[in-house]
């Protein structure tokens, strides 16, 4: 899945994150009309995953009651978590038109050698956890120089990984076997909350921080004579996060025991501001430092981006690195949702649904378009068709193949998007 053909577009695509850098400044209407010109010419963004986010939550409310119940959509966040951090690093090796088959069977050997450590060595979680993550670096290291220096298709570079990383679970914890993730700041990732107080704290900080990040942004350009867009249009974007943000934090603050009257049950769940901050620093990684710039000139053109100087061995590298120390990160959630590694963690759909998740949200498996946001928003999709369907006590098949059917819906969409900008020309 190499895109190193001169023949791909040299120009960073829209969905980069640095269109906004490109809008002039104008009223909200036009910059309306801008957006659905972009829409008409094939840039579609998360739109299809927000749209299909939202069919799905009427549906699935429509048809069982206890889906917006506050226990169920913390138990959806908790859910989502570990699909939606593999889904990120996935982003990475997407965005430079390869593939990584070996991520989620990397998370479960990371995981495995945390819980080693833990149980077997008695590390502290600290240190437990960094050499989990190191262990992600050094796999994700060692199939970047193979798919970059040897020139090996990386599909077929991680699927080797993907068969040979299995057995590191089987080998250190046995068939059959499994190992308790039981420390308590690990488990409690995904069974315990954060305190009410420190949720509402840093639920407002982070409204008043993009409040005035954007707000500065918008200042500075229009001070300098720089094209930005519209007041009208930053502030309704501040709105909506302070909706979503503070929305979201009144909810999971409540009671949301089955039975309240016994026990009590309250608070954002610990795994939701992992989420946030990996979102948050990949999305500055992508759109504020020379790397993610670097990162999506070589997705779109690599010959390209090598005659400009970029080295394009050393973007492909730490592509590869980033995405299996993210599989760590994934499967340490998933061990905490679960409480135990045994040999067959990493090795089931993980990484299905994290491709789906990504591709889903808006990233192309063309490589050179898509956005940390992707992996969060896809990851809602692929986490709320398992959690509405189970509450409708379907059965599993029917759970694969509608989550099978939104993935084909996904890339068709995706496809002809890209056919829609070539014609456009862009």
């Amino acid at each position: 899945m190499s895109t190193d053909s001169a023949t791909q577009p040299s120009a960073a695509p829209a969905s980069s994150g640095f269109d906004n850098d490109n809008q002039q400044a104008a009223t909200i209407g036009d910059s309306a009309r801008d957006y659905l010109n972009r829409l008409r010419g094939g840039d579609m963004g998360s739109l299809p995953a927000i749209l299909g986010l939202v069919f799905l939550v009427v549906v699935f409310a429509s048809l069982n009651d206890r889906f917006l119940t506050t226990y169920n959509m913390a138990n959806l966040v908790v859910q989502a978590g570990s699909i939606i951090v593999l889904a990120m690093g996935i982003v990475f090796v997407l965005l430079l038109g390869e593939i990584d088959l070996s991520a989620g069977v990397a998370g479960g050997a990371s995981a495995t050698i945390i819980a080693l450590m833990l149980i077997d060595y008695d590390w502290n979680w600290v240190l437990a956890t960094l050499a989990g993550i190191a262990t992600g670096a050094v796999i994700g290291l060692a199939i970047g120089a193979l798919v970059s220096f040897l020139g090996i298709p990386s599909f077929v570079v991680t699927l080797a990984f993907f068969l040979a990383l299995q057995a590191v679970p089987l080998k250190l914890i046995g068939s059959g076997g499994s190992l308790r993730f039981n420390d308590p700041v690990l488990r409690g990732l995904s069974i315990k909350n954060v305190p009410i107080s420190v949720g509402w704290i840093a639920a407002i900080l982070i409204v008043v921080g993009f409040a005035g990040l954007s707000l500065w942004r918008y200042r500075s350009l229009s001070s300098r004579g720089l094209v930005h867009q519209p007041i009208g249009l930053v502030v309704i974007r501040i709105g909506v996060l302070a909706v979503i943000v503070l929305g979201l934090t009144f909810l999971l603050s409540a009671n949301r025991a089955p039975n309240p009257n016994l026990f009590n049950i309250s608070g954002i769940p610990w795994v939701l501001p992992v989420v946030v901050a990996l979102l948050f620093f990949w999305t500055f990684v992508l759109t504020k430092t020379r790397f993610g710039r670097h990162l999506y000139a070589v997705g779109g053109n690599a010959e390209a981006a090598r005659r400009a100087g970029i080295n394009v061995r050393r973007i492909r590298i730490m592509a590869f690195v980033i995405c299996s120390s993210m599989a760590a990160i994934s499967g340490l959630l998933a061990a905490s949702y679960t409480g135990k590694v045994s040999p067959g963690s990493g090795g089931g759909n993980e990484l299905l649904y994290a491709v789906g998740a990504a591709v889903i949200g808006g990233t192309s498996l063309f490589g050179g378009r898509g956005r940390a946001i992707d992996a969060v928003i896809g990851g809602a999709v692929i986490a709320t068709i398992p959690n509405g369907l189970g509450l409708l006590n379907q059965a599993s098949y029917i759970n694969l193949l509608v989550t099978g059917g939104v993935l084909l819906l996904a890339a068709s969409v995706d496809a002809i998007s890209r056919r829609r900008r070539s014609s456009a020309g862009v």
